[in-house]
């Protein structure tokens, strides 16, 4: 069986698996982040408007996670399954799911951009804008959404090159993205006076070239897995199973929009704008802070899925076991940093000494249960390793939808500090998903371990 000259998924350490994997991908997930804070920062600079222009771009972030979102509903739910067919020997039968995968991104984008122009205005409305920063808003979307099939083929067909352990490969495809577009975004912003629009224009440009690259890269001679002709016409038998493994990480990433009107409509009331401003800092402290972890368990998930194929119960076990240690102790690391000196994080995003004051306080409430995430996230991505569609869905759910959102509106009903009510949402729906995460995760595989060592 032809398998990546980068790695041998079936027959290495898997320590030194999960270090060639997970260091590239941990990479890919920092660089991206900070190219969009580079992003950001470029906007906020412009002359007179950077204000109103930065907060116009904001608005667009929403819109932008449903974009990524249908990207991991395809290429998260898809790259799996076809590491598990790897594992089966069974290459063929992983590039029919790449090929329909792809069809799909295409036609998810172009459905997506129809939509998106449609709709854009009132959407961005809903979303924060105002008669002050609509116009900024409407300048950029209307840019990006013209590029969404770039972002659709980068995002969705990076994740099958992760899949086959082309880490590197996988890395350069976010990182000539991210160089491209720090370079492109002084040249278009400034030096055209394009505004948003040149900030649109070099993002879409610089995924662009991504797409190129991971394609050329799929087509080419170097890969296991390659994108062929006859791979492409889509059969339901083939996606359909793709599309419900791929249903957790969609939920994951669009209900973040829905997440921020919860804890922002709540905090508002509470706590006016300065409670708004301390939730903006603890959502991006927490998103990028877990970047590490997701990288981690993306370096993870070929070792397991095609181990899980081939049938090599040790190896799953102790890729698991890796996953966890490594999970579980980065999450420590931040837990202690967070509560013992949680303003080295917040003077990242801000120098007013009242709004530092605040989220300082509210940081050691919201991130109070961030240790246990390194397990929650751990079991959770190996569900998703597994293929096993039903409980990663409903644990990305259960999180969020079920536990998270009915807490910010519960909780203010029966503790008299409104504020810290809101802020607690969030480390109690974290202890009560790693509860049920972790029981259901432990009977599932013991069950999954004894199945593979079963005799044929």
């Amino acid at each position: 069986m032809k398998m990546s000259n980068e790695v041998d998924l079936g027959r290495e350490p898997v320590r030194h698996l999960l270090f060639v994997l997970a260091v590239p991908a941990i990479t890919s997930q920092v660089v991206n982040a900070l190219y969009n804070m580079v992003d950001r920062m470029y906007i906020g600079h412009i002359p007179e408007t950077g204000a109103a222009s930065l907060t116009g771009v904001g608005v667009c972030f929403p819109l932008i996670m449903i974009v990524s979102a249908f990207a991991s509903l395809l290429g998260m739910g898809g790259a799996p399954r076809a590491s598990i067919l790897m594992g089966k020997k069974d290459n063929q039968g992983a590039e029919k799911i790449m090929g329909n995968c792809f069809t799909a991104l295409v036609i998810a984008a172009v459905l997506l951009t129809i939509l998106i122009l449609i709709f854009q205005r009132p959407l961005l409305f809903l979303f924060g804008a105002s008669e002050n920063t609509i116009g900024y808003a409407l300048d950029y979307m209307s840019i990006y959404a013209i590029g969404t099939i770039f972002v659709q083929l980068t995002l969705g067909m990076n994740m099958f090159i992760s899949a086959q352990g082309f880490s590197k490969i996988s890395m350069l495809t976010v990182v000539i993205g991210a160089v491209t577009n720090i370079i492109l975004d002084p040249v278009f912003i400034f030096g055209f006076g394009m505004g948003v629009r040149g900030a649109a224009l070099a993002t879409i440009l610089s995924q662009a070239i991504s797409a190129v690259w991971a394609i050329r890269f799929l087509t080419g001679q170097n890969t296991v897995l390659r994108l062929k002709k006859e791979h492409l016409k889509i059969r339901s038998k083939i996606l359909l199973p793709c599309i419900g493994l791929g249903v957790a990480p969609f939920v994951m990433q669009s209900t973040e929009s829905i997440l921020v009107l919860c804890f922002n409509s709540s905090l508002l009331k509470y706590g006016g704008d300065l409670a708004v401003g301390a939730m903006t800092i603890l959502s991006s402290v927490m998103q990028f802070a877990l970047l590490p972890l997701q990288g981690l368990t993306q370096g993870g998930q070929p070792i397991i899925s095609f181990n899980y194929g081939a049938g090599n119960a040790d190896r799953v076990k102790e890729a698991f076991k890796m996953q966890t240690i490594c999970c579980v102790s980065f999450a420590a690391i931040l837990w202690i940093l967070s509560e013992l000196t949680p303003g080295i994080f917040v003077a990242v995003f801000t120098s007013d000494p009242e709004l530092s004051a605040l989220a300082s306080w509210a940081l050691r409430i919201y991130m109070g249960s961030v240790v246990l995430m390194g397990l929650q996230i751990s079991c959770q991505q190996t569900f998703i390793a597994f293929g096993n569609s039903k409980v990663s869905a409903f644990l990305a759910i259960f999180r969020k939808i079920l536990v998270l959102i009915p807490l910010i509106y519960i909780l203010p009903a029966f503790l008299s500090d409104k504020v810290m009510a809101v802020f607690l949402a969030e480390p109690i729906a974290d202890f009560i998903a790693v509860a049920t995460t972790v029981t259901m995760f432990t009977f599932s595989f013991k069950a999954t371990l004894k199945k593979m060592r079963a005799p044929a």
